[in-house]
């Protein structure tokens, strides 16, 4: 975690002087540039974004090992759900609901006055949670089917935005964020949760793992100013930005 603002400012200084702030922040970039290609690696997709090579893509027939009974243990969703600090009313997009693990935790905190927008890129994804939330009782969350670069989302009426061990999936990471930074309010907040690649420990392929430098970095082109990170779970990263600036 971040202890102090010198620390926040090495590390936006680290940004800068590996050059891909100044290279990324101009949205006309064409993609042909932002990205470069390069062979697979193992668990990869050959895509390279700042460094970093996307990971492939977990699809719905791997549904089961989201709710897999150690994710408790492992994952402490319950403290996840505290660091949020959601309220009544509140509009949430959870991107990569999935089966609706983490969406179901939120739904009682923002209670029926708010929503949950469960996004996902595969129908059948969808079709589960559909399944889940109905034998649940839940209607407060609702399956909108996203594009690998939109989400879908209402503009500026979003409130959070969290991404759970999903954001290093994304084949495009900065249209998806550019749409999603556009679908939330000045003040909303986007939390990422992704297993620390800093700590050898964590038992999770190195592609699926990501660094809080990194996603520091990786947010740079975009309207949002990093609040906080949290390492109170065993295994992820929690990492807290704000949008500052309409879109």
């Amino acid at each position: 975690m971040f202890k102090n603002l010198y620390v926040l400012v090495s590390i936006i200084g680290m940004v800068l002087l590996l050059g891909y702030a100044t290279t990324a922040e101009n949205p006309q970039r064409p993609a042909s540039t932002r990205y470069e290609q390069r062979p697979p690696s193992r668990d990869g997709i050959g895509k390279i974004y700042m460094g970093r090579e996307i990971s492939e893509v977990m699809g719905h027939l791997a549904a089961g090992w989201l709710e897999r009974p150690e994710r408790e243990r492992e994952e402490m969703p319950n403290t996840l759900i505290g660091l949020l600090k959601l309220k009544e009313g509140d509009v949430v997009a959870d991107i990569g609901v999935g089966t609706g693990y983490i969406a179901r935790r939120m739904s009682p905190k923002v209670g029926k006055t708010g929503t949950i927008y469960g996004v996902e890129i595969q129908q059948e994804m969808l079709d589960i949670l559909a399944k889940k939330m109905a034998e649940e009782g839940i209607t407060n969350i609702k399956g909108v089917l996203g594009t690998i670069t939109d989400p879908k989302l209402p503009p500026n009426s979003v409130d959070l935005a969290i991404m759970v061990d999903v954001y290093h999936e994304f084949s495009h990471p900065y249209e998806m964020m550019r749409n999603i930074c556009s679908s939330l309010k000045v003040g909303g907040r986007v939390v990422f949760v992704e297993y620390r690649l800093e700590d050898d420990s964590v038992p999770i392929k190195r592609l699926h793992k990501m660094s809080e430098l990194q996603v520091v970095k990786e947010m740079t082109p975009h309207p949002l100013s990093w609040v906080a990170t949290h390492d109170d779970l065993p295994w992820q990263h929690v990492i807290i930005f704000e949008k500052v600036a309409g879109e």
